[in-house]
């Protein structure tokens, strides 16, 4: 993996209402270190050079703070908020230069191990044009299908649109994609917004991709690594299932925790 140039697109342009905070939320904390930071380390861990930050809701705070978190990183502003696919398109210039892989995550999924982020890019190498992050769920309720057909991914399927025999399916789409950069541009320029809503969903590359003989795939990994922080109770959530990683981690390296549940990282 060394080898190959990798852009990693970090989308943190959303108000974060539900937080109640005039703080924008990827900068809301875990173990005293924002959100979004944590990503950005998980994609650095996962070999990615470059980075692009796609801000909007306060812009000025999040510039401040990228250029003490991640000061290679480029930021890119969504002036209006009209879907995934117009979200990863705000830095253009950016997937422009021609990298190998382009990872597009979210600012508000601090829990990403990088070894998820690896092995999406494992199968980008061995020639898939898309990588979807999946999870598994004894509940799929609310969450969008992957739909696979031999092996390949043809379809994520919101659950409004699911047959009933889809909705059965319990591989939901976790959000984080891995994308060959020589198809990244042509695909998501293809992306329309013929939907009730009017946006630009990045889901829809997928199906584009199968309709030009381009092979995507699914990636599983733990629903933690793909958990979105909506809200303070999941910040609250998050941070107590960070702490226990590093608890476990800690005790496995020959620290003694008596009672580790009183014992905090950060």
């Amino acid at each position: 993996m060394s080898q190959r140039t990798c852009l990693s697109v970090i989308l943190a342009a959303g108000e974060g209402t539900r937080m109640k905070s005039a703080v924008p939320k990827v900068l809301h904390t875990i173990a005293g270190l924002p959100m979004v930071a944590h990503v950005v380390r998980a994609a650095e861990a996962a070999g990615s050079g470059d980075l692009a930050l796609v801000i909007g809701h306060g812009a000025d705070e999040m510039r401040k703070a990228t250029q003490k978190l991640a000061p290679k990183a480029e930021t890119f502003v969504q002036d209006r908020r009209l879907g995934t696919a117009h979200a990863v398109l705000a830095a253009r210039d950016a997937i422009s230069k021609g990298y190998d892989d382009i990872l597009v995550m979210f600012g508000d999924t601090p829990l990403i191990d990088p070894e998820v982020l690896t092995v999406a890019r494992r199968k980008l190498a061995e020639g898939a044009a898309i990588v979807v992050v999946g999870f598994r769920t004894s509940n799929p309720s609310g969450y969008g299908r992957l739909i696979e057909k031999g092996g390949k991914l043809i379809a994520i399927r919101e659950e409004k649109d699911c047959t009933d025999e889809e909705k059965k399916i319990t591989f939901c789409n976790g959000g984080l994609m891995a994308v060959a950069g020589k198809h990244a541009l042509q695909l998501l320029d293809q992306v329309g917004n013929d939907n009730a809503k009017g946006e630009y969903y990045l889901t829809d590359i997928v199906e584009i991709a199968g309709g030009q003989g381009f092979d995507a795939v699914a990636a599983e990994a733990g629903f933690e690594n793909v958990l979105g922080i909506n809200n303070r109770a999941e910040l609250a959530a998050a941070e107590g299932i960070w702490q226990t990683r590093r608890r476990h981690e800690a005790m496995l390296s020959g620290v003694t925790l008596i009672a580790p549940e009183t014992v905090f990282f950060s």
